[in-house]
């Protein structure tokens, strides 16, 4: 991945279990936020989808597709930065990865 520090379309986010930062939608429970997350393909503890990482058996954090706006790799690691990225708050979502062309 060329430019980790970059937000993309969930799209073309990874499927593969891998852990990624994403930006949740703004909605009347509060404004947009970046989280830690991972696709599960699903297993005992709930049905296939994206989970917050930080999510424990019994204790599912699960975000329905539409609640996520884009996704960005997790970061090396870097000593200067100390905190998350801020949360991508562009209106038109064709701003992410380019034309798409």
């Amino acid at each position: 991945m060329a430019e980790p520090d970059r937000w993309r379309q969930m799209a073309s986010a990874p499927r593969d279990g891998s852990r990624i930062l994403v930006t949740i939608r703004p909605s009347e429970q509060g404004p947009a936020e970046v989280d830690l997350a991972y696709w599960s393909h699903g297993d005992q503890f709930g049905p296939e989808g994206w989970r917050a990482a930080d999510s424990a058996p019994g204790r599912i954090i699960e975000y329905a597709e539409p609640e996520l706006k884009c996704w960005m790799p997790m970061p090396s690691a870097n000593l200067n930065r100390t905190s998350m990225p801020s949360p991508w708050e562009g209106e038109n979502d064709r701003e992410l990865d380019g034309s798409g062309i």
